[in-house]
């Protein structure tokens, strides 16, 4: 008996020894890897990475920008259904434990020792999760382990259950580039977390374990029967019953993956406006993990209308050019649809489609269309055919080669077997087909708020696949005729009327040394005489522009170019008069707006207020007061003031007097194909040397729209292609469109502008017998002449009046001038 409890006792002495001994090397680890954990303490700080969403002027969100598609929802927006099912699926007893799940631990620990030989089952609780998502590498060792466990311990009694779950639903990847709960349930469901139904929280839980091994579209079998068992354990855990979670596993995937970047058709090019701006502003940090929240100023439905206008005309200007060929040929034989397949087609031009043609006749041709692929990536079998009829390729007279010009007589002259080419249906749900082609010239067109400057509408080119160039805002280029105004802007400011009569007659710039003699010509090639202010900008008059800008001095004209942001440093040469020198489309529009607003200064902007991801305003495009606005309700109070301190850059009367005459454009100049709008538009045709660019600038009381057309490298657009012919059809498309439930409204007239009937050929009274009668705008203090004179008739008319280099300089120095 003795010796049994001697042996006992040495037992327990042992053990305690074994013990003591354990715990001692335990306790040695656990200060070794204290000392070198990461500070758990950020956690409370920590502000993950989260998209960047742009939104329209109505609240329609527009464009995402993130490397990590995420938004970071608080645990209070999280339903509970979404919260049991990740738990169900990841820590069922997370609510229990301390940080570490023992008795998971021991399951896994048996179930690893019955089978092994496969790979280990883990036993991590989200708690470990988030140490090792949060301040640890994926390193597989047992170091990492025991320092992940002691974290988990410690973040479990700093941090709160709840802070904890924030932390991980926000910070998984689930797959598709979603990270966390609320971006996965856009992308996989286009749904808020709180529209979620059983079946889906159940998969979504079910993907942060491997979401690669559960794609729905690569694996679905693998996707739903581990979407099952999640939905099993969810009913085993009390959270479903058994005919939910019944019902639950019956349904379909249904995963529909929501598309990244642009969400709004057409929006391409002011959308990368908008990212070019935020990117200079904040940075690459700032733009795709700062959660900026933007609302921009687009319209969505002008965004349309600017879309169709701009390819409209430049798929009408390039047709009239002929047909150029097909895009490339491929063998028709066989299954045509892979090869078609293979080749890289524009999505943003649709209702056009890439087809091959299968054979080619001389009334028809059969065409096989560009079959699209499935949620997978892989080829549909599906193999759609169509024709290709007479009519719809009667506009491709080839613009080279032997049959260039020659009328197309059957669809064979056009198109071979194996030609592949773009198409359009002949009419909505249509198998008949109309021949297309990516044209060649581009073009850009800019909608704004006169009155704000805010850029409604936005069109960068054809096709933003085809380019990323944006000849709205990056192309500069010259504006021609449509810079003029600015020069009767100042005259206008500087002593002449409207009615003011200027000679357009010859008149020879001596330029210096090694440059020659200037010759200014009107578009015409003949002079007509005395004319007034109004109708040498109506018919777009060089050699009186030419005048005026000798009369006033170039600086005057360099001056008004910068106060209206057209150019900052425009040469003080006279051919500059004539818009030789280089602007954007951008910037002409909102020079013009400075005309419609009565002469306030507008800067351009394609955003309206920027929040940061707490919801605080850090920008906003109008910084405009209001006293009296913070009121939340009406209580007899003095109406609120909005205090408008923008600079006055040009008289308001003034500016009547410019918009009234540019009426004139449209109504009897350079622009009356702009007359079909049907509405009350001011504007201005521009047309450069070589007929190489287009434009038409114009506005309505509460709209201004630019419009350039002409190509990339720039070269001749053809004899007699004005912006007249050109560029004012597509600013009278968007106009016709934009303003069709709108009122006719007439501009508005400044208090002290004066209304007088004048003969608008000797820019005098009207008398009684005048055939035509003008109402013309006079300030007060001005009024038309009481006898005909002429500015710059100091030479006989019909000998060129000659301008040394001296005087020249003179006038453009201010020392001197001629008229």
């Amino acid at each position: 008996m003795r010796l049994l409890v001697r042996f006992f006792g040495f037992l327990f002495a042992t053990g305690a020894l074994l013990g003591l001994a354990g715990a001692a090397v335990a306790g040695y680890f656990v200060w070794k890897y204290s000392k070198e954990l990461p500070d758990y303490e950020q956690l409370a700080k920590y502000e993950p990475p989260i998209m960047t969403r742009l939104h329209a002027n109505d609240g329609r969100l527009i464009a995402e920008y993130a490397k990590e598609r995420r938004l970071f929802l608080p645990i209070q927006a999280i339903p509970q259904r979404l919260i049991q099912a990740v738990t169900s699926a990841e820590d069922k007893n997370f609510y229990e434990h301390g940080g570490l799940d023992f008795a998971g631990i021991a399951r896994a620990a048996l179930s690893n020792f019955q089978n092994q030989g496969r790979r280990p089952q883990g036993a991590s609780t989200i708690t470990q999760q988030v140490a090792k998502n949060f301040l640890l590498t994926n390193r597989q060792d047992y170091e990492r382990k025991i320092k992940e466990a002691l974290l988990a311990l410690r973040i479990e009694q700093t941090y709160s259950k709840d802070r904890i779950l924030e932390l991980y639903l926000n910070e998984i990847y689930l797959g598709l580039g979603a990270y966390g709960v609320g971006a996965a349930a856009l992308v996989y469901f286009d749904k808020s977390v709180s529209e979620l139904t059983l079946a889906e929280a159940a998969y979504l839980a079910a993907l942060p374990k491997a979401p690669n091994n559960y794609h729905p579209f690569r694996y679905p079998e693998r996707a739903i029967e581990r979407r099952n068992w999640v939905i099993d354990r969810m009913v085993e855990n009390g959270y479903a019953t058994a005919e939910e979670g019944a019902a639950a596993k019956k349904s379909a995937l249904d995963v529909d993956p929501r598309p990244t970047g642009n969400q709004l058709p057409a929006s391409e090019y002011f959308n990368e406006e908008v990212r070019r701006v935020l990117y200079e502003r904040y940075g690459e940090k700032g733009l795709y993990e700062g959660g900026l929240s933007v609302r921009t100023t687009l319209d969505p439905q002008l965004q349309l209308i600017a879309r169709k206008s701009l390819s409209d005309g430049l798929v009408r200007y390039d047709e009239a050019r002929g047909w150029r060929g097909p895009l490339r040929e491929i063998d028709p034989r066989g299954d045509w649809g892979l090869a078609l397949a293979d080749i890289p087609a524009y999505t943003d031009v649709r209702p056009w489609r890439l087809a091959v043609v299968l054979d080619a006749g001389a009334a028809q041709a059969s065409i096989g269309l560009q079959p699209g692929r499935d949620k997978s990536g892989a080829v549909t079998r599906e193999r759609e055919t169509g024709t290709l009829s007479l009519e719809g390729v009667r506009w491709a007279k080839w613009a080279k080669g032997p049959e260039q010009g020659r009328a197309v007589k059957t669809v064979s002259q056009v198109v071979k077997p194996g030609d592949v080419i773009y198409v359009e249906p002949a009419k909505e749900g249509s198998s008949e087909y109309r021949l297309r082609q990516i044209p060649d010239i581009s073009g850009g067109l800019v909608a704004m708020d006169p009155y704000t400057g805010s850029v409604l509408a936005l069109a960068g080119g054809f096709s933003f696949d085809e380019s990323q160039f944006n000849r709205a805002t990056q192309a500069l280029r010259q504006p021609g005729s449509s810079f003029k105004p600015f020069i009767y802007a100042a005259a206008l400011d500087n002593g002449y009327t409207p009615s003011s009569v200027v000679l357009d007659g010859p008149i020879e710039i001596d330029q210096g040394p090694g440059i020659g003699i200037w010759r200014p010509e009107n578009y015409a090639k003949k002079f007509y005489g005395p004319q007034t202010l109004r109708f040498g900008i109506e018919k777009s008059r060089n050699v009186m522009t030419v005048r005026l800008a000798q009369d006033m001095g170039m600086p005057i004209i360099s001056e008004y170019a910068r106060r209206f942001g057209v150019m900052e440093d425009l040469p003080p040469y006279l051919s500059m008069a004539l818009g030789a020198g280089e602007t954007t489309v951008l910037r002409m529009t909102a020079a013009y707006a400075m005309f419609a607003n009565g002469g306030k200064r507008v800067t351009p902007s394609v955003i309206d207020r920027i929040q940061d991801r707490t919801g605080k305003t850090i920008y906003r495009h109008d910084d405009r007061q209001c006293l009296g606005c913070t009121a939340t309700a009406w209580a007899g109070q003095d109406e609120p003031k909005l205090v408008d301190g923008r600079e006055q850059v040009l008289d308001p009367m003034t500016a009547y007097q410019i918009t009234s005459m540019m009426e004139g454009v449209v109504l009897r100049g350079t622009g009356t194909a702009v007359r079909a709008v049907g509405k009350p538009i001011a504007g201005k045709t521009g047309t450069t040397n070589d007929y190489k660019d287009a434009w038409f600038v114009g506005f309505s009381p509460d709209l201004v729209v630019g419009v350039y057309l002409g190509y990339d490298k720039p070269h001749s657009l053809g004899s007699g292609e004005t912006g007249g012919s050109v560029a004012a059809p597509v600013f009278t498309e968007f106009m016709k469109a934009a303003l069709a439930d709108k009122p006719a409204t007439p501009f508005r007239v400044p208090p002290g502008i004066k209304l007088i009937r004048i003969n608008p050929t000797s820019g005098m009274r009207a008398s009684a017998g005048d055939p035509k009668v003008i109402l013309e705008a006079f300030k007060p203090g001005t009024a038309p002449a009481d006898s005909y004179s002429i500015i710059g008739q100091a030479a006989p008319s019909d000998r060129p009046q000659v301008v040394t280099p001296e005087a020249d300089r003179a006038v453009r120095t201010g020392t001197g001038g001629l008229y």
